[in-house]
């Protein structure tokens, strides 16, 4: 009996631990021969020696299984790290077929508190580490549709995140890089869509390493019920959209946790002025905006993501 995924290879980076690690199992048991990419540093914001220890496990943990597996060390915010990731899929495996851009890292502070080196390492790991594997993936599916004169399989599955969708207040390196995986994901899903390739991206929600005192508050059930906030609530929708069946599914934004997959709209016009004359005086603009927003709640611009139960922060 063929799986989904048989004779496919995929890339998932940030693999070592957590929601990658999750979702390098379910490609794997989907048959998907997988490269595990993880950096291997111990502290989640970054920090600690880089070892080859988690990416080596989870590819062993694949490879017991029956699976095709192999590690990767390498740091995808660097730009030759990440060609030479894609490099080894298809050295491995003849061709990639998946991207899953998860790799990430967190520096949490209030906007008037952080730093630039916050700022610039969160961006650099999340939206900088998502533009490198994507570029030289992107490069990869190009030639290899020129070569055969016609579209051919590709897919990239990239982890944007709730902080982007409803705000969180000490996390504003974080929630902008998210926000550019959004942006990045649907410039490249318009650029590749006629190589036959898709991008989508998901917003998670679940308990790992990164969000361990976010959720803290949040106790795993203790009568052998999965916990609503595993990662394996989230890698059944990597599988689904790394597969043919997802095929038309396409510059997309996904909420998944618990048992729960919401598909999120594109911002909408919820209201619109048009000026008098050529264009608008300060007074106009007084009288039109002011009155709409004068009777609604400061928090009204979440609501959007208050409706799908969406926590902010």
């Amino acid at each position: 009996m063929s799986l989904p995924l048989d004779g496919l290879s995929a890339i998932v980076t940030g693999a070592g631990r957590g929601l990658g690690r999750a979702e390098a199992l379910e490609l794997a048991r989907l048959g998907a021969a997988v490269v595990v990419n993880d950096y291997g540093q111990p502290g989640r914001d970054g920090s600690g020696e880089a070892s080859a220890a988690p990416a080596e496990q989870v590819a062993e943990e694949i490879r017991a299984a029956g699976g095709r597996a192999v590690a990767h060390l390498g740091d995808v915010s660097d730009h030759e790290q990440a060609r030479a990731l894609v490099e080894l899929a298809v050295e491995t495996y003849g061709q990639l077929d998946v991207l899953v851009n998860n790799a990430g890292i967190l520096r949490d502070r209030m906007i008037f508190s952080m730093t630039e080196d916050e700022w610039d390492s969160v961006i650099r790991v999340h939206l900088k580490g998502h533009f490198n594997t994507t570029h030289f993936a992107a490069a990869h599916w190009r030639s290899r549709s020129k070569a055969s004169g016609g579209p051919v399989y590709g897919r990239i599955v990239n982890t944007s995140s709730e902080a982007f969708l409803a705000g969180s207040a000490g996390q504003p390196n974080y929630a902008a890089a998210k926000g550019g995986i959004v942006g990045l994901t649907t410039s490249t899903a318009l650029a590749l869509a006629k190589y036959g390739v898709t991008a989508n991206a998901i917003c998670p929600r679940a308990r790992t390493r990164m969000t361990e005192d976010v959720f803290a508050g949040f106790e795993e059930p203790q009568d052998g019920r999965l916990d609503a906030l595993a990662p394996e609530h989230v890698s059944p929708l990597v599988g689904y959209l790394a597969s043919p069946a997802a095929a038309k599914v396409n510059g997309q934004l996904l909420v998944v946790h618990g048992g729960m997959v919401a598909i999120v709209e594109r911002p909408r016009v919820a209201a619109k002025f048009d000026a008098a004359k050529e264009t608008f005086s300060f007074d106009e603009l007084d009288e039109l905006i002011s009155p709409y927003y004068a009777d609604r709640p400061p928090n009204e611009t979440f609501a959007a993501a208050e409706v799908l139960g969406l926590k902010r922060g």
